[in-house]
């Protein structure tokens, strides 16, 4: 019998490895610091590039996961220790709690009495949620968890009187778990760039000015404003938005590679938000468009909606109407060789992808590079990195890369 296979970080890559490997009659330990599983795909509006939600593979995953015995997960658990060679690995794992056993039912009368209010992280702080929440309407677990900080603890304790199912516990304490695995493989996603640090473009300084990751939320369902496009300043509907390509990407100064993905991405959110509104308008300023392959033909279908526009230069600056809360986009275009002054409603910044590694620190031996992706030492052993810790990518290229990673562990813990 070999040793389990570790899997750090429940994100696509992470429950494409696991499943990989359990289906093929492996034990997989799967871990995740958040509250629950799907990571950031989870919180998609639509895949490109046929544009369906996101939804439906996870709940795919989720009952492969459900219905595998050979898969054990934890959420709101964290790798903190590791020792020992390829085949032989000694790990330590940290679980803090939620306060909220698995006896909750999500019927959500602990949401009703609690006065604590909390930004919603899941929704990049664009709304507040109470201090016990439920990760999405179709999270895995399906149950409420407690924001440590936002709650006021037992002092409080509404929540635990509300609820008829005995399931919340606010004297929870965390726990320590340690297991014998075989392999690890690390899957653990990326971070969008900080936009803050793009002081040119207004950022945390105009309310209309949001990050692509923003915009959608934006569009699903479950998102802050329920699926429609409705800018912060003062919700009014969007009738045209300018899309800012390479918001700190291909930049010395900020991030000094391609991102992959934010061109279709913003093609992807600029054709929601024709279908939405076919009256709105989206203007895509571009330095030069990176859609490859399979994406070139969504490439031509945005270039073919008469409501789209790609103006090829770089946006230097955004400022802000005060009486209306507009903003003013100028540019360079390159074509013409003139400066433009775009007026729109909202302005979305396509902000790369950063490795959630380059500023979280695992106790893996693996090797990362100057950006902070990471890859295996060159003399082998038995841990691996898969999807957004490597490079940034699509939502097909992680699952086909996790695929892969899975196949290694399992070499790992065979040899």
């Amino acid at each position: 019998m070999s040793k389990p296979i570790l899997v750090v970080g429940g994100g696509i890559s992470g429950l494409t490895t696991a499943i990989e490997a359990a289906e093929v009659g492996y034990e997989v330990v799967l871990v995740e610091k958040q509250p629950y599983l799907g990571g950031r795909v989870a919180r998609m509006n639509r895949y490109f590039p046929k544009l369906c939600p996101p939804q439906c593979g996870l709940e795919i995953n989720f009952r492969r996961i459900r219905n595998n015995p050979r898969i054990q997960y934890h959420v709101l658990a964290e790798l903190e220790s590791v020792s020992g060679t390829a085949g032989d690995y000694r790990v330590t794992l940290r679980k803090n709690p939620g306060f909220i056993n698995n006896r909750c039912t999500a019927c959500g009368d602990c949401v009703k009495v609690c006065p604590a209010q909390r930004s919603s992280e899941y929704d990049y702080g664009m709304c507040s949620s109470k201090a016990v929440w439920l990760p999405g309407d179709t999270a895995m677990p399906f149950r409420h968890t407690i924001d440590p900080v936002a709650c006021e603890g037992p002092s409080c304790a509404k929540c635990v009187a509300a609820c008829k199912y005995d399931a919340i516990d606010l004297e929870m304490k965390p726990q320590t778990l340690s297991l014998d695995v075989g392999a690890i493989v690390a899957a653990c996603g990326w971070e969008p760039y900080d936009a803050a640090k793009l002081d040119n473009l207004g950022f945390g300084v105009h309310q209309n000015v949001i990050t692509n990751v923003q915009m959608e939320r934006l569009g699903s369902p479950s998102g802050p404003t329920k699926g429609e496009f409705l800018r912060p300043s003062d919700s009014k509907a969007v009738k045209r938005v300018g899309f800012v390509q390479c918001a700190g990407s291909r930049d010395q100064n900020h991030l000094p590679y391609c991102s992959a993905v934010c061109c279709a991405a913003s093609m992807k959110q600029a054709l929601a938000l024709r279908e939405l509104d076919p009256g709105s308008q989206a203007i895509i300023f571009y330095i030069d468009v990176r859609a490859m392959a399979r994406l070139e033909s969504f490439y031509q279908q945005a270039q073919a909606d008469d409501g789209i526009s790609f103006v090829k230069g770089k946006v230097a600056r955004i400022t802000e109407d005060a009486a209306t809360s507009d903003l003013l986009l100028e540019a360079e275009d390159v074509d013409s060789g003139a400066k433009s002054q775009t007026l729109v409603d909202m302005a979305v910044l396509a902000t790369g992808i950063v490795p959630a590694t380059a500023s979280t620190v695992l106790p893996l031996d693996l090797d990362r590079d100057e950006n902070g992706f990471l890859y295996p030492k060159s003399n082998g052993g038995g841990i691996f990195a898969a999807g957004g810790s490597k490079r940034p990518a699509d939502v097909s290229t992680c699952v086909r890369d996790a695929t892969g990673a899975a196949l290694k562990a399992i070499q790992a813990v065979r040899s």
